[in-house]
């Protein structure tokens, strides 16, 4: 009997695997935080003896290196993939047996990248899983303009092809089993879900039930932003990671918070948005130890900055500090725990700012007062349609434009109220008026807002609206 054991990683919205049999297993694209894949097998009671990437991975650092060098398995990456340490290179076709009656046989299937490689797992000859990455993902597939922009249209129509490999060689009831699609950034699309099996996306997936030509253009089409830390991701796991470093940070307190902030560095707040609005340290950015953390506080951050963090606790710290770890933004320069009030130095206060509703703000519009209304969606989003007369800067490209906000008091939103709060601290920290509206965007036109369809056209209040969550 074999078994498949996930690992989940909600921040990033990816997946780890690990997989096999009594006594022997195979890790799938790992963590660079490599404890809890080593505490999985542990009670599993098996050994690791092959740690496998389907890619040289874009969007986090992977522990795979580290994992193998712990261990002592062999360490499989594709051939192609052009990397600086000794490896197991693995080509399409080629198997390894992972424990008595388990397989693990890779197929090529480029498309997210040029070297991309799936692993099925099969017992006693018939495939049972199909660990695919970033190609075949639940209802989509990975996108393919990460590695170089002269080569997106010729990996999207390797993604076809590598779809229907997949499910031409492969039976209906295969679990699929991708690393990204679940909130990643690397999806071409949103999946929706989260299993599925070869004879479901036969079904419904587009890259197997659209002509190639379609399927390629309703995919570049809908291609969103990239994260700007993903030009470090790929380089970093090229090279190989070092190891992992979740020791404590050094304790922070008020004076060198203080001292920190005038010297340019980020100091992030980890409580809650509401927590945070009620009262914080001017200049502090809040980004939600709970919402997309890493990814959000990756993309924004000047790369190699320096970051103190602040939370209501040790553990939240160590969350943040883990979570961190996976994206490269290592050792945080010192954190602080506690109660708000003793972040800030004798005589000093916290600062604050308001939240609000969409109703809120209908009703100040109502009233003729001079506001401005930032949407700070993503370009795609706001596609979809937007309020009239809103302004439009992405949460991403915001803290390099915060000069470019119309003057007077910024009532900010975005489709639920996270990134709604990490842009009114940014305002806040440069000395804004802001508001943060705290409310899911089909709220809007209920309130009374008139919404801007893609078309120019105007949706009246109270009508059909896009909707859209963060």
């Amino acid at each position: 009997m074999f078994f498949v054991d996930t690992l989940e990683f909600e921040g990033l919205g990816n997946r780890s695997y690990l997989a096999g049999g009594p006594e022997a297993a195979v890790v799938v694209d790992p963590p660079r935080d490599i404890d809890q894949v080593i505490a999985a097998a542990a009670r599993r009671g098996v050994r690791i003896a092959f740690v496998a990437e389907t890619h040289v991975h874009n969007d986090y650092i992977t522990g795979g290196l580290e994992l193998a060098r712990v261990t002592g398995a062999r360490y499989l990456v594709p051939a192609g993939a052009h990397v600086s340490f000794a490896r197991t290179p693995v080509a399409d076709g080629d198997t390894v047996p992972v424990d008595d009656g388990l397989t693990l046989r890779a197929i090529a299937t480029p498309g997210h990248t040029p070297h991309h490689t799936s692993y099925v797992l099969t017992e006693d000859g018939r495939g049972v899983a199909a660990f695919t990455g970033g190609s075949l993902l639940i209802g989509t597939v990975g996108r393919p303009d990460l590695v170089e922009p002269r080569l997106t249209e010729q990996l999207a129509r390797a993604q076809h092809a590598s779809a229907h490999r997949l499910a031409e060689e492969l039976d209906d009831a295969v679990q699929v089993l991708p690393t990204h699609g679940f909130g990643s950034f690397c999806s071409s699309s949103q999946a929706e879900g989260d299993a599925t099996t070869i004879g479901r996306e036969r079904r419904s997936n587009d890259a197997l039930t659209l002509d190639v030509d379609t399927f390629v253009a309703r995919m570049l089409a809908g291609l969103d932003d990239v994260p700007a830390y993903y030009t470090h991701m790929g380089p970093a796991n090229a090279a190989g990671p070092a190891p992992v470093d979740l020791t404590p940070p050094r304790r922070a307190d008020s004076e060198e918070i203080a001292s920190r902030l005038a010297a340019g560095e980020w100091v992030v707040d980890l409580r809650s948005r509401m927590a945070f609005a009620e009262g914080h340290v001017a200049g502090s950015f809040n980004f939600e130890g709970e919402g997309k953390l890493a990814t959000y506080l990756a993309w924004l951050i000047p790369w190699g900055k320096p970051v103190t963090l602040l939370a209501d606790t040790p553990e939240r710290i160590h969350a943040a500090q883990r979570e961190l770890a996976r994206v490269g933004i290592d050792r945080p320069a010192a954190a602080a725990t506690g109660d708000p009030a003793d972040w800030v130095r004798a005589g000093e206060q916290l600062a604050s700012f308001p939240r609000a509703r969409f109703a809120d703000l209908a009703e100040v519009r109502r009233r003729g007062d001079d506001v401005v209304v930032l949407d700070v969606r993503r370009n795609t989003e706001r596609a979809g349609g937007y309020i009239a007369g809103s302004v439009h800067i992405p949460i991403h490209e915001l803290h390099g434009r915060t000069g470019e906000v119309p003057d007077g008091t910024v009532w900010v939103h975005c489709a639920g109220g996270m990134r709604a709060a990490i842009a009114a601290s940014l305002l806040d920290a440069v000395g804004r008026d802001v508001v943060a509206v705290d409310d899911g965007f089909d709220a809007a036109p209920d309130a009374g807002l008139t919404l801007v369809r893609p078309d120019g056209s105007e949706n009246p209040a109270g009508t059909d609206s896009p909707a859209s969550t963060d």
